[in-house]
This record gives C-alpha cells, sequence and structure tokens, in this order.
C-alpha cells in the first residue's frame, strides 16, 4: 500500500508544466501507481483546462446587443469544426514497454522512461546506479538498485533528493517504503536506507550525498556517484 505522496503543491506545478522533465516524470511514475494521485491530477487538469477556456476562448462569444446568439453558436461550432479537420494527422505513438536489468534481474520500467536514454550501470559494492540522460545540469537522474541485504550508509544532503520506489522495499529511522511510495528529503533529514528484500528506485538529486558517520565520511568525495 502506498503510504508516501508528493506534496500538493508539487501535484499543482506538474499540471500546470512548471517542473523540470526530472521531477515531472517521478510525479507522472507515482501517479502511474497511486489511484489517489491519478484522481487529483485529473480534477486539477479539468480546473486548469476549465480556466483556461474561460479566459481564452470565452471572449470569442461575447456579442453585441442585437446579434442573433443562436446563428453565432452555430457559426462559430462550424468553424471549429473545420479548424479540427483542417489539422494535420499525426500517427499516434504507441510506447513500447521498456525494462532494464540490475545483477541479473530485470525490472519492467513505467511508461514514462520509456523514451528517456540511460547509461550503463555502474555498482559500487550491493549498489548499483544508471544515469538518465536529461542534461539538466546539476540535478542527476538515476534508476538506483540497491541488492538484498544492501543499504547506504547514514548521510543527508547537499540539496534535494526526490525517490520513488519502482519494485521491493527498503526501510530507515523514519520507517519502510514500498513500491509506489513517493519521498522527498532536503539537508534536514538524515537517513540510513536499508533493503533486506532488494529495491529498484527512480531518484532525483541536484547535489552530492553527504555521508555524515565514521568511516563512512571517507566516501563523501564520491559521493555524486551514488545518486
Amino acid at each position: 500500500m502506498i503510504k508516501h505522496h508528493p506534496k500538493f503543491e508539487l501535484i499543482q506545478n506538474f499540471v500546470n508544466g512548471e517542473l523540470p522533465a526530472s521531477i515531472a516524470a517521478a510525479i507522472a511514475i507515482h501517479a502511474e501507481m497511486c489511484p489517489i494521485c491519478q484522481q487529483k491530477i485529473a480534477q486539477l487538469t479539468e480546473q486548469v483546462a476549465e480556466l483556461s477556456f474561460e479566459q481564452e476562448f470565452l471572449h470569442k462569444f461575447i456579442v453585441d446587443d442585437g446579434e442573433d446568439l443562436n446563428a453565432l453558436a452555430d457559426d462559430n461550432f462550424d468553424q471549429m469544426i473545420s479548424d479540427i479537420t483542417a489539422l494535420e494527422k499525426k500517427e499516434v505513438k504507441v510506447l513500447s514497454p521498456v525494462s532494464t536489468t540490475f545483477k541479473g534481474q530485470t525490472y519492467q520500467l513505467p511508461k514514462v522512461l520509456s523514451n528517456m536514454e540511460m547509461t550503463n550501470n555502474v555498482s559500487l559494492g550491493k549498489i548499483s546506479r544508471s544515469r538518465i540522460q536529461l542534461e539538466e545540469g546539476e540535478v542527476h537522474t538515476s534508476l538506483l538498485h540497491i541488492e538484498p541485504g544492501g543499504g547506504i550508509p547514514e548521510h543527508t544532503h547537499k540539496g534535494f533528493e526526490i525517490t520513488v520506489l519502482l519494485d521491493g522495499s527498503f526501510s530507515d529511522d523514519e520507517g519502510e517504503y514500498h513500491k509506489g511510495d513517493f519521498i522527498m528529503l532536503d539537508g534536514r533529514d538524515h537517513h540510513q536506507p536499508v533493503s533486506a528484500e532488494g529495491c529498484l528506485c527512480y531518484t532525483v538529486a541536484n547535489d552530492a550525498l553527504h555521508f555524515t558517520q565514521g568511516i563512512n565520511k571517507l566516501l563523501n568525495p564520491i559521493g555524486s556517484l551514488i545518486y
């Protein structure tokens, strides 16, 4: 059961088309698995469409006194149909399912990732990562795989980190996370994700991890390579 969702403001920005591709994809991936957020997105999309209609098109139906409203409405409708039929016909592209393999295990990926270019996997112990090439500067988007019994040492973040769990589960001091959960953290958060059964995550981060405990602090120079 999905227990962790994006905040309303993020969903609203998603519907308004105001998010970078990496974060918009995170919302879309979560919504693909979450009926609750699907409904929120559908409701907000309908509201935005209605507002856009009112702002951009209703003025076309404002008429002077004495004009024949029925005739004007018929003319406008006929013109709308004419405009629609004159549109260039384009083939609708159906996205093929795409999968990825980490350490011999194959995962089916969400539809939104179907056309995104990914790098080869890079492994460090029980952690593997494939970058998603979105060319967003300091923002790194990845598929992160943790093998059963693996984890990431306790760390915080110099920037933000978004994680959407695609498969499996992991836990930290705040609880357990399952497929579909959407987690957003920043420099105020310290955690140590551990996965008993293994997991695959979609991650977005705009800066390196910062390890906070003992000998693991020696990993800080490569913190940007993990997420």
